[in-house]
């Protein structure tokens, strides 16, 4: 029960945050910002692998989410909200590169993927393989597997088919799954 009370007094005192945030109270931003900025970075890293460049995106991310926080009608979870702000600032930033291109040969792709390596990585070395994707293979993959967006929403999102990018995610899991393949070999060759 005493773990259960800390949620809401958690919860109370970042609706009080939002609300003085909205009037644009410094420190009330500020909390917010030190409490929501290290996921962010996470979440802005996925889709952007160099540091200096999602550590930008992230700060562009909270400026929007502070001149766009009187729209927030604490519907759903402000994490969340602030998430996907960040998201589309990762995208729109990519977009601005040119560095993004989806490949719309679309392929037929079953919704059943096994996944048979068995290995023990660091975090690091994961966000290294999902690095060496391709932009579009890394943003579909990204916003499927780890933000948990359905086809249509990332269709949506990223303005392109369902096909397109089932097609992005069955092709990002074949290199991820070839790449685990590699230094499983390499590996087992070393120990």
């Amino acid at each position: 029960m005493k773990n259960l009370l800390k949620v809401i007094q958690l919860y109370k005192n970042e609706v009080q945050l939002i609300k003085k945030a909205v009037r644009n109270h410094r420190e009330a931003q500020r909390m917010l910002y030190d409490l929501h900025a290290p996921k962010m970075l996470s979440v802005c890293r996925y889709y952007i692998s160099d540091v200096q460049h999602a550590e930008d995106i992230m700060l562009n991310g909270f400026f929007k989410v502070f001149t766009k926080l009187k729209d927030f009608k604490n519907e759903g979870s402000f994490e969340g909200w602030i998430r996907r702000i960040m998201i589309r600032e990762s995208i729109s930033f990519l977009r601005k590169q040119k560095k993004v291109e989806f490949l719309t040969d679309e392929i037929e792709v079953y919704d059943v993927f096994t996944n048979n390596i068995k290995t023990e990585m660091e975090v690091e070395e994961i966000q290294l393989l999902i690095d060496n994707l391709s932009e579009g293979y890394r943003i579909v993959f990204v916003m499927y597997a780890i933000e948990g967006y359905k086809h249509s929403e990332i269709a949506e999102v990223l303005s392109i088919t369902e096909g397109t990018s089932k097609s992005q995610l069955f092709k990002a899991r074949k290199v991820l799954q070839q790449q685990l393949n590699i230094l499983n070999k390499t590996s087992n060759v070393t120990n």
